[in-house]
């Protein structure tokens, strides 16, 4: 980012699949956060960003591993407050005298704390004789605490569970503050950041619109930029934010390839043309990404397919307004951290997306993303922000690829008008219901399943249709939705009745983890 005139934390990455959720709850209380990798962190660094805090992640590594990630000793020596999270606090205490011994208490899930001592980073959290639920999740243990620390709190399984250095501001939690099963982890940051950092929190969405206006200026320059509509809220976002910010060089190019849901073309292109005035290239590519898809199956080849086939229309049509020197596209960070860690760091990868892990190495385009760091619920903010209208910011997220991860196994046309149907009937029971806003996404998978059924007395050998619905606020984690039985028999009496093809339905009952949202 470009010099920011408000306050900033740091949040150093070792691996954890949930570091961005460690940014998501210091934004929820106005503090301003970038997340950077371990091995980019440098005394330069530290001295060039000047953050008012820093949080070191967790991560699936040893200390002891050969070659493990440690933090640079400039983030120690800085006179900035410190919060080591789980490998985090591990890292702060191998590296300042203390001692990590491995493997004999493990611990994974809930446990319970309760405090030993008065520090304002329990302000407002566990009086005398209470117990706080936590989330743990490390095999290693922190055996000895360097010269300085002392217990703050502690849990049953984990006598070091928060450690401090009140005179250094150096704090250490050995569980994971940032996840919603640590039932006040928000307060705990908070606490941090406001209390012993003492930040104001002075971010706002009003700030970052304005940033992200100036930071596209600055990238972009005089040249032109096409923008990628997808039909999502996130590409919607994007494109809106980029015309403010560089208003006729941007052209958008949205591509119906075949796979998206019914009525979305129509809605799109009326939002673009009637309300905003933006320049808008309708492309009807669906012939040429169901004949690049057809036989293929694995959900990778996939995305890489229709990310390439994108890049193809898009040059394509760069061409035909004379040429553009940028690719905008809507990409978020669950996007990211799936794809490839974010920023470069080192976690694992879950799965690619057509926008990040899915683009050609040929593109001629340089990408502009100003929504890389933000989360959906972020999105929606900026949307308000830049007035667009709240039927589409309040649509559910819609993947890129479309209906493709939607139907696993080989995509066809008919198969892809079959689900078109269904899905619109089980949005209409759920909006029927009044449960749409309730919803963080829900939708429905074609299944390359068949089975046995009767219908009129006759036998039916035909598809399996599963529905998905999850409640979420970042898109990191989810739970599926409790529907009523009644609604799910009511759902799957019409797609049957009204679907020719389907003969079955079934509901899906995974939490992300261990699933993911999508089936592909």
């Amino acid at each position: 980012m470009t010099e920011q005139r408000h306050e900033r934390a740091l949040i150093v990455d070792f691996g954890s699949q949930v570091t961005q959720l460690i940014a998501r709850r210091l934004r929820e209380s106005g503090v301003y956060c970038e997340i950077h990798p371990f091995n980019k962190v440098d005394k330069a660094f530290v001295e060039t960003y000047d953050p008012q805090a820093v949080i070191l992640s967790g991560g699936p590594s040893s200390v002891y591993w050969d070659e493990a990630p440690m933090a640079d000793m400039a983030i120690f020596e800085a006179g900035i407050p410190v919060l080591g999270i789980c490998y985090g606090q591990q890292v702060m205490m191998h590296q300042l005298g203390g001692r990590v011994e491995g493997g004999t208490s493990r611990e994974f899930g809930r446990a319970f704390i309760e405090k030993v001592v008065d520090d304002p980073f329990l302000e407002g959290l566990l009086e005398s004789g209470e117990h706080e639920q936590v989330w743990m999740s490390h095999g290693d243990h922190v055996a000895e605490m360097a010269p300085g620390f002392g217990v703050i709190a502690k849990s049953p399984g984990a006598p070091y569970a928060i450690i401090a250095d009140p005179e250094r501001k150096f704090y250490g939690t050995q569980f994971h503050p940032e996840v919603v099963h640590t039932t006040h982890g928000r307060q705990i940051l908070r606490n941090f950041t406001h209390g012993v950092a003492g930040m104001k929190g002075d971010w706002t969405m009003a700030a970052y619109r304005a940033e992200a206006i100036e930071k596209i200026r600055a990238e972009v320059g005089k040249g032109k930029v096409i923008c990628g509509l997808s039909g999502g809220v996130d590409s919607s976002v994007a494109a809106v934010l980029i015309h403010e910010a560089i208003g006729e060089h941007l052209t958008c190019v949205y591509v119906d390839h075949g796979l998206m849901r019914h009525g979305e073309s129509e809605q799109v292109v009326s939002l673009f043309r009637e309300h905003y005035n933006i320049p808008l290239v309708h492309v009807d590519a669906s012939d040429l990404f169901l004949g690049k898809l057809a036989g293929v199956s694995d959900p990778e080849k996939k995305r890489k397919i229709i990310g390439g086939l994108f890049i193809d229309v898009f040059e394509t049509e760069a061409k035909k307004i004379g040429g553009a020197d940028f690719l905008a596209q809507g990409t978020l960070y669950p996007d990211v951290i799936e794809s490839v860690s974010a920023l470069g760091g080192p976690s694992v990868t879950i799965k690619s997306h057509h926008n990040v892990g899915g683009l050609p190495e040929r593109m001629n385009m340089k990408l502009v993303e100003p929504l890389r760091e933000l989360f959906k619920d972020e999105v929606r903010a900026l949307g308000r922000e830049l007035g667009l209208p709240e039927s589409f910011i309040g649509r559910h997220p819609f993947p890129g690829p479309g209906l493709a991860i939607r139907i696993p196994g080989e995509i066809t046309r008919e198969k892809a008008d079959t689900l078109r149907k269904a899905d619109l009937i089980y949005i209409d029971e759920i909006k029927k219901a009044g449960l749409y806003d309730e919803i963080w996404q829900a939708f429905s998978v074609l299944l390359p399943v068949n089975t046995v059924g009767v219908m009129g007395d006759v036998r039916t050998y035909e598809a399996v249709l599963a529905l998905r619905a999850v409640t979420s606020t970042d898109g990191m984690t989810a739970d599926y939705y409790p529907f009523e039985h009644a609604f799910l028999g009511r759902v799957a009496t019409r797609i049957i009745n009204e679907v020719q093809g389907v003969n079955r339905v079934v509901y899906d009952v995974t939490s992300k983890p261990p699933g993911t949202i999508e089936w592909e």
